[in-house]
C-alpha cells in the first residue's frame, strides 16, 4: 500500500467518525431556545471529540507527510489508531447522554488513553522504518507533550470517578496543548530544503 492510499482510508474513517457523532446531536422536542439547554451536555461532548479528532486529523497529515515508505508494522500501527479513534464516537454519547457521570466520564479517558497509546505506536512504528535520523524522529525529539499528555489521560480516569468535572478539564487541558498545530516537522522538513539549497548553490 503507498503512503497516499493509506492516508486517504484514514482520512475517510475520520470524516465518517465526525459525521456519526454530528447525528448524536439530537433534535430538541420543543420550539423553544430553553430547549437548546437541555442537549449542553451533549454539545460540549461532541465539541470536545470533535477537537480531539481534529487534532489527529492533522498531525496524522504531517507525519504521513514525511513518510517516506510504508510497511505492514505501519499499516497494522495505522489500523490499531483507528480502531481507537472508532471508539470515541460512542464513548462520546455514553457520557454526553449521562450528564457527565462518573463511569462514563471514566471510560472516555480511558478511551483518549488508548488512542494516545496507539498514535504513539504508529509514531515508533514509522521512526523504526524510516530510520533514527528521519525527519520525524529529529522532529519528535523528548516528545514532552506526548509522554504528557499520557500522564494526564493516566491522572484524569482515576480522578472521573471521584470528580467527573476534574477530569472533563484534563481532557480539555490535553486538547489545549495539542489544538495550535504542530509546526515541529514543518521546521525540520523547511531547514533540511534549506541546507540542499545552499550546497547546490555551492556546487555550482
Amino acid at each position: 500500500m503507498t503512503r497516499n492510499r493509506l492516508e486517504a482510508f484514514s482520512d475517510g474513517v475520520i470524516a465518517i467518525l465526525i459525521t456519526i457523532m454530528v447525528l448524536e446531536l439530537t433534535i430538541p422536542h420543543g420550539d423553544q431556545l430553553t430547549d437548546l439547554l437541555e442537549l449542553w451536555p451533549v454539545f460540549i461532548s461532541y465539541v470536545l471529540s470533535f477537537a480531539y479528532l481534529a487534532i489527529y486529523w492533522n498531525n496524522h497529515h504531517h507525519m504521513l507527510y514525511v513518510t517516506e515508505r510504508v510497511d505492514g508494522t505501519i499499516l497494522w500501527a495505522n489500523m490499531l489508531l483507528l480502531f481507537s479513534l472508532s471508539m470515541v464516537p460512542f464513548a462520546t454519547a455514553w457520557m454526553g447522554e449521562n450528564d457527565f457521570a462518573k463511569a462514563p466520564t471514566a471510560v472516555y479517558g480511558a478511551t483518549l488513553l488508548v488512542a494516545a497509546v496507539s498514535y504513539t505506536v504508529l509514531q515508533w512504528a514509522i521512526v523504526r522504518s524510516q530510520g533514527e535520523d528521519s525527519v520525524l524522529k529529529t522532529a519528535i525529539g523528548r516528545d514532552v507533550k506526548g509522554r504528557a499528555s499520557l500522564v494526564m489521560y493516566a491522572v484524569a480516569i482515576p480522578a472521573a470517578l471521584l470528580q467527573p468535572w476534574v477530569a472533563y478539564g484534563l481532557y480539555a487541558a490535553v486538547a489545549a496543548m495539542w489544538i495550535i498545530p504542530d509546526r515541529r516537522i514543518e521546521r525540520i522538513v523547511q531547514a533540511r530544503e534549506d541546507e540542499r539549497r545552499a550546497l547546490g548553490e555551492r556546487v555550482e
